[in-house]
């Protein structure tokens, strides 16, 4: 081989390596790739890894399809007031869908957050300023702009560019002109004033309302005790007197039972001595007496001892 050719074919070798470096292109985890020739969006995607593509007249784009934080910062905005503020940052969560992601592109170029998150973070922040004042911006409805924000993204979202969702958008506190800042820092700390001798009353009156509790309790308690006591003091008279009326009932029936032995002793006596009422009782009993009355005398002075003692009897 003449040293031309082994030119030549050395031209083309490198010729050849350029091209495969050209066109040897790698997609990241996470991301498809998308391609473009002579401006036109082609149908074909690719997935992670090395791929090929024709070189020079073909051109490859990575598209997210993870999830991605957009962050939009220095917002203006005008209150319905007039006053206007500017939000430093917001940041939307999103994820675009695999197969949403040929659709989206191709209606809305690779650089689709732009139209669909960006400007329209700016038209719907710039839509709730104009139609409520600082106070409600920056105060009143401050916790709700985030969620309301990633509402109206959603349905718009939903309409204009299925595949693409808002996981969570978060809002930072907006800057306010100097001098109304340090308004509300001032109103801020009255009303931190106000809570703080808000709180103080409610622990006083807390305190107080313990206070009361326990003097009704221990009163409740006294008045319990007191309550026991009396009843033990009703308890104990009521005992007393049972006991006096079961002694006296013991001593009514032992006198009972005297009176009845007594009575019955003497109505025996009675039948005793009803019995004895014989005729021959009554005639032994008449000899007896007479013969314990009547003097024997013996000797030649009866009749004079006699008749002295009838004398004497009769005087």
């Amino acid at each position: 081989m003449s040293q031309p050719e082994i030119t030549t074919l050395s031209l083309l070798i490198v010729a050849a390596a350029i091209l495969v470096a050209v066109s040897l292109h790698r997609i990241e985890e996470g991301y498809v790739g998308v391609y473009y020739r002579g401006g036109a969006l082609l149908s074909e995607m690719s997935t992670a890894g090395y791929q090929n593509m024709v070189p020079v007249v073909t051109t490859v784009y990575q598209v997210q399809t993870t999830i991605q934080t957009d962050e939009i910062r220095d917002i203006p905005c005008g209150t319905s007031g007039g006053v206007m503020i500017y939000f430093d940052r917001i940041e939307v969560v999103n994820q675009l869908q695999r197969d949403a992601v040929h659709d989206i592109v191709k209606n809305y170029t690779i650089y689709y957050d732009k139209t669909l998150i960006f400007d329209k973070v700016h038209h719907e922040l710039n839509q709730f300023c104009s139609s409520n004042t600082l106070q409600d911006v920056y105060i009143d409805q401050f916790d709700t702009i985030d969620e309301n924000l990633q509402e109206a993204l959603q349905i718009s979202l939903n309409e204009m560019a299925p595949g693409l969702r808002v996981l969570s958008v978060r809002v930072t506190k907006p800057r306010i002109p100097e001098s109304i800042r340090l308004d509300y820092e001032r109103m801020e700390a009255e009303k931190t004033k106000l809570l703080i001798a808000t709180q103080r009353q409610k622990v006083v009156e807390k305190e107080a309302e313990t206070e009361r509790k326990k003097a009704i309790i221990s009163a409740e308690k006294e008045a319990k005790i007191a309550e026991i006591k009396n009843q033990q003091q009703i308890d104990a008279r009521l005992a007393e007197k049972q006991i006096q009326h079961i002694e006296d009932e013991i001593v009514t029936n032992r006198q009972k039972a005297t009176a009845d032995a007594e009575f019955y002793g003497a109505q025996k006596l009675a039948e005793g001595n009803a019995l004895k009422l014989t005729p021959e009782y009554l005639e032994l009993k008449k000899y007896e007496y007479l013969g314990s009355t009547t003097k024997v005398y013996f000797g030649p002075d009866i009749p004079t001892a006699i008749f002295g003692d009838f004398l004497k009897g009769t005087e």
